[in-house]
C-alpha cells in the first residue's frame, strides 16, 4: 500500500486539503464538517484558534487575529505597499527585513508561523479522517510566486510536520482537476485564477495525459481582498460623511468583515444590506448597496487582469479560438463581473461546472496521488515564469533559461575571463526579461576563485537547474582546476517587490528596441576596445617591419574608431571596426609570421 501524500491548496482566504482514498479524490472536512477552512488564526490563548473561530471573533479582536498572511509570504517590509499595510493587525519589519506581526497579546511571528498553523490544522483533520499520522504533502502556490515565496511555503509545510512532496501551481493544478474529472484526452484550456489575494492566468497543453503549461502571467498582490477594500473604503467614507464617525480597529474590522459578506451576497442577489449595530454610541448603521455599485468599485480592480490573459495568450502562441476551454478558478470568479469578463477577455463562454473554490484543492490531490502511485498513467509538466541567467561583461543579462521553460529544467554554458591576470569571477544571478542586467532582479551571487590566466583562458562552467518545485541551484565549475561552488537560492528575489513582476515581461516588450539598441552598443563598444587593444600592441611588437605609410594609416583607423565611440552610432563602429581590420591585415601577418619562426626555432627546426 502507498504512502498517503496530502494535497493541500493553501489560501489567502479559505484552505482545504485531502487525499486519494481507494483511487478516488476525497476533500476532508475539517471544521464544523465544512471543507473549507477561513485562512485566519487568532493568538488571544496560549494556544492560537485556526479557521471558523478565529474569523468569526476578527471584529472583536482585530490586533489579534491574523488574515491573509499569504500575501507577506517570502516578502520584505520595505516592498509592502501602503495599500498593502491597510490591515487589521499590526505589521512591522523583522531584524532580518522581512515582513512580521506584532499582535496585542504579545506575539510576534512571521507569515510562515501563521501558515503553518493553517498547515497544522490541516494535517490535524486528515489524521482524524485516516485514524494514522501523515507526514506528507503537495502545496499548492500561485504561479507567479518567486522562489523566496516558495521557500516560505516549504518552510511553513515543514514547520507543520510536513515533508513537502512538490510545490505545485494553482493553474496547474486547477487544470489537472478539470481534465481528470472529464477524462479529457487533449486539448488547450486557459486557467483564469481570481483568489482572495492573488491572480494567475495559464495556458496548458493537455496530450494523452500529459499536461504541459505553455504559458503563465499573474499578479500576487491582486485578488477579493482588495475589492473587499474598496467597499470597505466606501463603507468608511459614507459613515464619516453622514455621521462624523471616527475610524478604530475594532470598527474597521467590522467594515472589512461586512464588506465582504455583503459582496458574497451580491454574487447572487441585485441588492446586499450592511447592518452593524452601536457604531458609535446609540448610532447603527444602516446601508443598502447594489450590485451596479459594488460593480463601480471593482471594474478598475478586475481590469488589470485583461493584460494578463492577452499576455499568456500571446505567450503560448495562441488564439482565443484556439482554446478547447476557459476555466474559472477561485471564489471570486462566482462574481457576475469576473464572469463577464473572462467572457470578454477570451471571447467565449468560460466554463463554470468546476467548484471555483475546491478545484486547486483537487489538483493538489491528483499529484499527491501520482507522486505517491496512488493515480497513474498521467504526468505534469510546468513552466518557469520569467527568464533566468547570469550578468556577463558590460551589464549584459546572457539568459540560461528562457522564460515558460517546461520544468524541472537544467542548462549550462562556457564563459571565459575578459580581463588579463584575473583570478575570479563574480556570478551574479538575475531573474527578468530585459536585455541589461541592471534591469532585471539579483536573485544571489557568489565567487569562484581559479588559476591567474591571460584574458580569454579560463573555461568556466556554469549551470542552472530548476526542479519540480520551481527552485533553483547553480552550479559554476572552472573547467582546468576543477574548482566548483554550488548556490542553492534559498531566498531568490526576496528584494523584488512582487508589483515588478507583473510589470516585467510588459516593460521588456515596452522597451525591446532601445534595449537591444544599448545590448548592440555594448557589444559593439566592448569588441572596438579589444580591437583597439590589439592594435595597439601588434604596432609595438611588429609595427617596424611595417612602412611609415601603412602604421600611419592603422594609426588614423584608430583613431577614427575610438572618435565614433562617444556617439554611440552601432553602425558607425562596425565600419570603422572593418577599416582597422583591413589596415592591420598586413601587421598580422608579420606576427603571424614571427609567432611560426619563434615555433619552429623552439623546436629545433631552424
Amino acid at each position: 500500500m502507498s504512502e498517503v501524500i496530502l494535497g493541500i491548496d493553501l489560501g489567502t482566504t479559505n484552505s482545504l486539503a485531502g487525499l486519494v482514498d481507494g483511487g478516488f479524490v476525497v476533500l476532508l472536512p475539517v471544521q464544523e464538517n465544512k471543507r473549507l477552512l477561513p485562512s485566519v488564526v487568532q493568538y488571544r490563548q496560549e494556544i492560537p484558534l485556526t479557521g471558523i473561530e478565529a474569523k468569526r471573533s476578527r471584529a472583536v479582536f482585530p490586533r489579534d487575529t491574523v488574515y491573509s498572511a499569504k500575501r507577506f509570504m517570502g516578502r520584505r517590509y520595505a516592498e509592502l505597499s501602503a495599500d498593502e499595510l491597510e490591515i487589521d493587525y499590526v505589521v512591522s519589519e523583522a531584524p532580518d527585513g522581512m515582513v512580521q506581526v506584532r499582535t496585542d497579546s504579545g506575539r510576534v511571528l512571521g507569515p510562515v508561523d501563521v501558515s503553518a498553523e493553517i498547515l497544522r490544522t490541516l494535517k490535524v483533520a486528515a489524521e482524524n479522517y485516516l485514524e494514522h499520522p501523515v507526514s506528507k504533502a503537495v502545496i499548492t502556490v500561485p504561479a507567479y510566486f518567486n522562489d523566496a515565496q516558495r521557500q516560505a511555503t516549504k518552510a511553513a509545510g515543514e514547520q507543520a510536520g510536513l515533508q513537502v512532496e512538490r510545490i505545485l501551481n494553482e493553474p496547474t493544478a486547477a487544470a489537472l482537476a478539470y481534465g481528470v474529472d472529464r477524462d479529457l484526452k487533449s486539448g488547450r484550456i486557459a486557467v483564469y485564477d481570481l483568489g482572495g489575494g492573488t491572480f494567475d492566468v495559464s495556458i496548458l497543453e493537455l496530450n494523452d495525459g500529459v499536461f504541459r503549461v505553455l504559458s503563465t502571467s499573474g499578479n500576487t498582490r491582486l485578488g477579493g481582498d482588495n475589492i473587499d477594500a474598496a467597499l470597505a473604503d466606501r463603507l468608511e467614507t459614507v459613515l464619516a460623511d453622514a455621521h462624523g464617525v471616527r475610524m478604530h480597529p475594532s470598527l474597521k474590522a467590522s467594515l472589512r468583515e461586512a464588506a465582504e459578506k455583503a459582496k458574497v451576497r451580491l454574487s447572487s442577489e441585485e441588492q446586499a444590506v450592511v447592518d452593524i449595530p452601536f457604531v458609535e454610541g446609540d448610532l447603527h448603521f444602516h446601508y443598502e448597496i447594489s450590485r451596479t455599485e459594488l460593480e463601480q468599485l471593482a471594474l478598475p480592480i478586475l481590469e488589470k487582469t485583461r493584460q494578463h490573459c492577452l499576455r499568456a495568450l500571446k505567450d503560448a502562441g495562441l488564439q482565443s479560438s484556439d482554446l478547447a476551454e476557459v476555466l474559472l478558478v477561485g471564489g471570486q470568479t462566482r462574481m457576475p463581473l469576473v464572469r463577464d469578463l473572462a467572457r470578454k477577455i477570451f471571447q467565449r463562454e468560460p466554463n463554470t461546472s468546476t467548484d471555483p473554490d475546491e478545484a486547486v484543492a483537487r489538483g493538489a490531490v491528483i499529484q499527491a496521488g501520482i507522486l505517491s502511485g496512488a493515480l497513474k498513467n498521467m504526468v505534469l509538466l510546468d513552466v518557469t515564469p520569467l527568464s533566468l541567467g547570469i550578468e556577463t561583461f558590460g551589464g549584459l543579462m546572457n539568459v540560461l533559461i528562457p522564460r515558460n521553460s517546461t520544468i524541472p529544467t537544467k542548462a549550462g554554458e562556457l564563459f571565459t575571463t575578459a580581463v588579463d591576470h584575473q583570478e575570479s569571477m563574480r556570478i551574479r544571478i538575475l531573474q527578468g526579461e530585459r536585455e541589461l542586467a541592471r534591469d532585471n532582479w539579483p536573485l544571489g551571487e557568489f565567487t569562484l576563485e581559479f588559476p591567474k590566466a591571460a584574458r580569454g583562458i579560463p573555461r568556466l562552467g556554469v549551470q542552472f537547474e530548476i526542479d519540480a518545485d520551481g527552485i533553483l541551484s547553480v552550479l559554476a565549475r572552472d573547467v582546468k582546476s576543477g574548482r566548483e561552488k554550488i548556490l542553492k537560492i534559498e531566498s531568490a528575489a526576496v528584494d523584488v517587490a512582487d508589483a515588478q513582476v507583473e510589470r516585467m515581461v510588459s516593460e521588456s516588450v515596452e522597451h525591446a528596441f532601445e534595449d537591444m539598441a544599448e545590448r548592440q552598443w555594448i557589444e559593439a563598444s566592448g569588441k572596438a576596445g579589444r580591437l583597439l587593444e590589439a592594435a595597439r600592441k601588434a604596432l609595438q611588437i611588429g609595427g617596424g617591419e611595417l612602412t611609415a605609410e601603412k602604421q600611419e594609416l592603422i594609426r588614423r583607423r584608430m583613431a577614427e574608431l575610438e572618435s565614433a565611440l562617444p556617439d554611440k552610432k552601432v553602425p558607425v563602429i562596425k565600419e570603422r571596426m572593418r577599416a582597422l581590420d583591413e589596415a592591420t591585415a598586413e601587421l598580422a601577418e608579420v606576427l603571424m609570421d614571427r609567432a611560426m619562426m619563434q615555433a619552429l626555432q623552439q623546436k629545433g627546426h631552424v
